[in-house]
């Protein structure tokens, strides 16, 4: 599986803001690819704006369509107009690994159940259009087996497909290289064969 995530480093946010009816709408977004990493930016929130009248959160830490990892929370608002809305808006832009707050400082005009969501979803979907963002691809360890002399010949074509080497153990009968291969790609490993004149083994099913 491949799918986006906020393209930024633990502990590192985008800090966006609107304006409606007067009242000031500040949005926070960060890479969450766990609870402990939305948490910390909800608490860098309240921190930073002790004073603001709610801080409004969603997060998925995980894939898309994560059922587990996920959450969302009115902060006061009435039930429904904040959260779910700004959940919402992260489920449907496709990404996982998101965590999000909306700060909110009243300016003194009621929105309405309606009009609150509606600033809500506008708040994250404006965040979500300045993020910057990289792609993850889900990876499956599998275990190969060359002699010492195609090694090198080995980790350079695992390079070209982008297929990381976890791991190498040396032994008499030569290398064996864990590689993360991508979980929803076959392992063709033909070309590879080929190069190496058959010189290769895979020690996974």
């Amino acid at each position: 599986m491949r799918y986006p995530v906020p393209d930024l480093l633990p502990g590192e946010w985008r800090e966006t803001e609107t304006d409606v009816e007067r009242s000031r709408f500040i949005t926070w977004l960060c890479h969450s690819p766990d609870t402990a990493a939305f948490e910390a930016l909800l608490a860098e929130a309240r921190r930073t704006h002790p004073g603001a009248s709610h801080h409004c959160s969603a997060f998925i830490a995980g894939p898309p369509g994560e059922q587990t990892a996920i959450g969302f929370s009115d902060d006061g608002e009435p039930g429904g107009t904040a959260g779910r809305p700004m959940f919402q808006v992260l489920e449907g832009a496709g990404l996982g690994e998101v965590g999000c707050v909306v700060t909110r400082y009243f300016g003194g005009t009621k929105l309405g159940t309606g009009g609150l969501a509606r600033a809500y979803s506008r708040a994250v979907a404006e965040g979500l259009e300045a993020l910057p963002r990289r792609t993850v691809v889900e990876r499956t360890p599998l275990r190969l087996r060359v002699d010492f002399a195609g090694e090198a010949e080995a980790r350079a074509w695992l390079a070209g497909q982008e297929v990381p080497v976890e791991q190498a153990e040396y032994g008499a009968d030569g290398v064996r290289l864990t590689v993360g291969w991508p979980s929803d790609a076959p392992a063709d490993l033909t070309a590879l064969e080929t190069r190496l004149r058959g010189r290769l083994a895979l020690l996974d099913d």
